[in-house]
């Protein structure tokens, strides 16, 4: 009996995975959460798929990076989510929580470069920022010296404009307010040689002090909805934005770019992240649903098609890989090596 076990399991798998394979047709489903930035790339090659692929379904999901972690590291099975969308890299939490949960084979793969960009209406006036200014105006407690009582940009740096603070940004939930927290906030926060020496010290509480914002409603949480976000950012003159360089290309009639130390986020400045808020993206990829739905394999080799330079993804926003990076993402996009806990955070 026991030579029949791994046929049992995988014959189990692929009912709970909801893939059915007769009479050499296919009618596969694959789930996909995660990522709101990633969602208009993975959208796109989803959809060029389908049409390639007759029988198979790609439901693509915008739920947040974080939101998306959760589901994808529930479980193994039909009702759990075969593909994560991720604007940040998976953190070690998530990667526990997935082990617990029996999803062991978890794969990275690295989709491209992404700008998180600050933006403002272009009938606002001109904005030049700094991280220590950004993490100045947003932080609850500034440098751990009280609660943050700056209502204009003037009062976080004399140079800038008398303009009320309001930022419009993502939720605790999205890996935009992750990548928000690690390339703005703390960025700005460690320009204080204390809060340096504090990571050093105490990280819990450098992490409190650098990352926690203000709730007195300088920074207001405007969903997963960048579109929408836009729109309000648009009609809203000295108000600004959190969000990705995809969907600031798509809306340049709308918004513009906030000067980060003087740099404008360009697909060049991101590529060569000489822009301050350059941050890769990832997808990754539930190992053991592959046995139960081998077109996950085929969709992840049309996405490392589609994200090269001069191909579809980048003409819709996304920044491809140049060099070592470029050859290592599709290196693994055929080599499908699981992840390795000790590279994570």
């Amino acid at each position: 009996m026991t030579k029949y076990v791994p046929l049992i399991a995988a014959t189990a798998l692929l009912t709970a995975c909801g893939s059915n394979n007769s009479g050499g047709g296919s009618n596969e489903q694959i789930k996909i959460v995660g990522s709101s930035t990633v969602y208009p790339f993975t959208k796109a090659v989803a959809e060029q798929f389908q049409r390639a692929n007759a029988g198979v379904s790609a439901i693509v999901e915008s739920t947040g990076t974080g939101a998306g972690m959760k589901l994808f590291c529930a479980g193994v099975g039909g009702q759990f989510p075969d593909i994560e969308d991720a604007s940040r890299a998976m953190k070690k939490s998530e990667f526990d929580d997935c082990q617990k949960n029996g999803v062991k084979q978890i794969i990275e793969i690295p989709i491209g470069i992404d700008g998180l960009t600050i933006i403002e209406g272009t009938g606002s006036a001109p904005m030049n920022l700094t991280q220590a200014d950004i993490y100045k105006a947003l932080a609850a407690t500034p440098f751990g010296k009280g609660p943050n009582t700056a209502q204009t940009w003037k009062d976080v740096n004399p140079s800038l404009p008398a303009t009320k603070i309001r930022v419009l940004g993502p939720p605790p939930t999205s890996g935009t307010r992750d990548s928000l927290a690690d390339l703005y906030l703390t960025k700005g926060c460690d320009t204080d040689p204390a809060m340096k020496a504090l990571a050093k010290s105490n990280e819990d509480q450098h992490k409190n002090v650098c990352t926690k914002i203000r709730e007195d409603g300088a920074y207001v949480e405007a969903g997963e909805n960048d579109n929408l976000l836009v729109q309000k950012v648009a009609a809203d003159p000295g108000t600004l934005g959190v969000l990705g360089y995809s969907y600031l290309e798509e809306n340049a009639d709308k918004v513009r770019p906030v000067k980060i130390a003087g740099v404008v986020p360009t697909e060049q400045t991101i590529s060569d992240l000489s822009y301050p808020g350059a941050r890769k993206l990832y997808i990754y990829v539930k190992g053991e649903h592959m046995q139960a739905k081998p077109r996950i394999k085929d969709l992840v080799a049309a996405y490392a098609k589609a994200w090269g330079k001069d191909g579809p993804l980048e003409r819709i926003g996304l920044v491809p890989f140049g060099g070592a990076d470029a050859s290592g993402a599709a290196a693994q996009a055929t080599a499908l090596k699981p992840l390795d806990p000790s590279t994570l955070k």
